[in-house]
């Protein structure tokens, strides 16, 4: 039995996406920048991937997308995009729970002489907007807060933060690559101005992504040549899997309403069964959380025998491919970040795992994936004890 419950990594390219890339790649590969009859059939086919991603965020103007490499190079374009404006260095804000396409490039920034200000989280991954409120400055041009969390699933109430913001007269980014497809987004009436996507986490082609940016908003571009992309992303554009992504995002806009619904009824199912297990930890916020998003955390965690790591390793042997938060550097594991940055002690931290659900998860996938997990901690930990529950902050 093979079970994948990984798709906040990536998911797997949907059948529709995979035939209209096919049919690009053999009748419609022109270069969309040439004038003649193929480069003008190809540029036909970017636009109409345009009014597709834009339908699915609800943009008012398809011309406010711009496709980029992934979700990675979106987050840059947009941070960077921001700081180029700028000869002299000013204030940015984050939070202490970004993905690193955020928070390295951040530190990049902070090298180069901008002040930065982290944002703490409470236990649950979520910024308190008064906390943001009160670190904003008068040079403050960017604010950056991600939308939902994809090691925990918390979502952030970025209406209320993107007010805050706007209302300060400072530009607002979120990363919404996990959000997109799974919850509404509606650019139109969230007060943000730059927004990340990604393909591969909508049943779309990988390297392809892109960046909303309001109508109005300025941004440097990072790469210089042919002025592709409005400008904002020179390069002749992937054609092929810009159309997939275009489909998948088409098609994610069309089942929302019945597939996230299903995705909850899951989730709360695994929540329900976990729970059962002694020494697990929910971690995230249990409300405010990704439809398809399951975290935990081993509250015996020891780094070596029992860690995030081998219980991915042990379920990987049993055929379920599911994720862990902590990294190995050179061969030394290291604690997650994002639970250290929510207040989890190092020993919780070296335990995180995270389990998220797809269009092809079933119930009985979940209720087997438990099952082989009981078993592994069983075996690992023979004396596993005391009931599951949210721990305070622990250092």
């Amino acid at each position: 039995m093979q079970i994948y419950l990984d798709y906040s990594a990536t998911t797997p390219t949907r059948k529709e996406a995979i035939a209209v890339m096919q049919t690009i790649l053999t009748q419609q590969w022109g270069n969309p920048s040439s004038l003649h009859e193929w480069g003008q059939r190809a540029a036909t086919v970017i636009e109409q991937a345009r009014v597709q991603v834009a339908g699915l965020i609800n943009a008012a103007t398809p011309e406010s997308i711009v496709f980029t490499s992934g979700g990675t190079e979106a987050d840059n374009l947009a941070i960077m995009g921001v700081a180029r404006l700028y000869a002299v260095p000013q204030h940015i804000i984050i939070s202490s729970v970004e993905h690193s396409a955020i928070s390295e490039t951040v530190r990049l920034l902070e090298m180069w002489g901008w002040e930065v200000t982290r944002l703490s989280v409470d236990i649950k991954g979520r910024v308190n907007p008064l906390d943001l409120k009160a670190a904003l400055r008068h040079n403050t041009v960017l604010v950056s807060i991600i939308y939902g969390q994809s090691e925990v699933g918390t979502v952030q109430p970025i209406a209320e933060l993107g007010k805050i913001v706007q209302s300060h007269g400072a530009l607002f980014h979120t990363d919404a690559v996990q959000v997109a497809g799974r919850l509404p987004i509606d650019v139109q009436q969230l007060p943000v101005d730059l927004l990340s996507l990604s393909s591969h986490k909508i049943y779309g082609p990988q390297g392809v992504g892109a960046l909303y940016v309001r109508p109005g908003v300025e941004l440097m571009p990072l790469l210089g040549g042919g002025g592709q992309e409005m400008g904002l992303r020179s390069g002749t554009q992937a054609v092929p899997i810009i159309a997939g992504f275009g489909v998948a995002a088409e098609l994610a806009a069309e089942e929302l309403a019945t597939e996230t619904p299903r995705l909850i009824e899951l989730r709360d199912r695994a929540f329900a069964q976990l729970a059962e297990i002694p020494g697990l930890i929910p971690t995230g916020d249990v409300c405010d959380r990704l439809p398809h998003h399951v975290s935990m955390c081993l509250e015996n965690a020891d780094g070596k025998k029992l860690s995030g790591k081998t219980l991915v390793r042990q379920l990987n042997l049993a055929g379920i491919g599911i994720s862990a938060g902590a990294a190995c550097h050179s061969g030394k594991l290291s604690p997650s970040p994002i639970l250290l940055a929510m207040g989890y002690s190092e020993k919780a931290a070296l335990g995180g795992i995270r389990i998220t659900l797809g269009r092809d998860t079933t119930e009985a996938d979940i209720d087997w994936t438990v099952m082989v997990l009981k078993q592994v901690l069983q075996r690992l930990t023979p004396v596993f004890s005391g009931q599951p529950k949210y721990i305070s902050k622990i250092k």
